[in-house]
C-alpha cells in the first residue's frame, strides 16, 4: 500500500489536495487543519492511508505519523469508517482524544458530527486500551487562528443564515471592537446590528 506521498502540491480544495507525484497527480483526502499547512508549488511529504472498496480506492493524507496512525486505530471502534474517523481528527488532535478516552471524556467526543452519546461510549470502550497515553504532539489538529472569536462569530452568522461573504464582512466590521479580551456573544450582536444595518 501507498505509506506516504511527497511531491510538490498542485491544488488544495475545501477537503482534499492534489499532490503531483512524478506527473500524476494523487487526490488525498485531508482534515482542515492538514490543508491549512500546504501551499500550492510548495513542496509536500504527507503520510497515506489507503481505503479501498469495491467501487473505489482512496488516499486519505496526514500531517504526521502519529495522525496517521490514529486515524487507522479509530477505525477498528465499531461502526467507525474513515469518513468518521478523518471527522474525528478534524476536531479532536490525536493526544486530545487520547485524553477524552483515558478520561471516559463523552461530552468532547460528541462534539464530532456524526457522534451520539452511544458512539462515544463505544468507542471510549473499544478504544481504551489501544489508544495509549498522550505523545506530548501538537495540542489542537488544527492551527489554532491568531482570534478564535473570529472562527466562533464567523459560524455563528453563517449558522442563522447568513453567506459567508456577508460573514466575513461583518467580522471585519466588529473586528476594532474586539480588544485583549473578546466576548464572543457581544461581538456576534454587534455583528447582527452590522449586518441588519447593511
Amino acid at each position: 500500500m501507498i505509506a506516504y506521498v511527497r511531491g510538490e502540491v498542485a491544488a488544495v480544495t475545501l477537503s482534499s489536495t492534489v499532490v503531483d507525484v512524478g506527473g500524476v497527480g494523487l487526490e488525498l483526502l485531508c482534515t482542515p487543519g492538514t490543508l491549512a499547512t500546504l501551499r500550492p508549488g510548495h513542496q509536500a511529504t504527507l503520510p497515506t492511508s489507503m481505503v479501498v472498496r469495491e467501487d473505489s480506492l482512496t488516499l486519505f493524507g496526514f500531517a504526521d505519523e502519529d495522525e496517521k496512525t490514529v486515524f487507522e486505530l479509530v477505525q477498528t471502534a465499531s461502526g467507525v469508517g474513515p469518513k468518521l474517523a478523518q471527522a474525528v481528527l478534524a476536531v479532536l488532535a490525536p493526544d486530545d482524544l487520547r485524553r477524552a478516552v483515558a478520561a471516559d471524556d463523552v461530552k468532547t467526543l460528541t462534539r464530532v458530527p456524526g457522534i451520539g452519546q452511544k458512539g462515544a461510549q463505544r468507542i471510549i470502550l473499544e478504544l481504551k486500551d489501544r489508544l495509549g497515553a498522550p505523545v506530548g504532539g501538537r495540542v489542537a489538529a488544527q492551527p489554532v487562528p491568531a482570534e478564535p472569536w473570529r472562527d466562533q462569530v464567523h459560524q455563528g452568522l453563517v449558522g442563522l443564515g447568513w453567506s459567508a461573504k456577508d460573514a466575513d464582512a461583518a467580522v471585519e466590521a466588529v473586528a476594532p471592537d474586539a480588544g485583549a479580551t473578546p466576548d464572543v456573544a457581544a461581538l456576534l450582536r454587534a455583528a447582527l446590528r452590522a449586518l441588519s444595518k447593511a
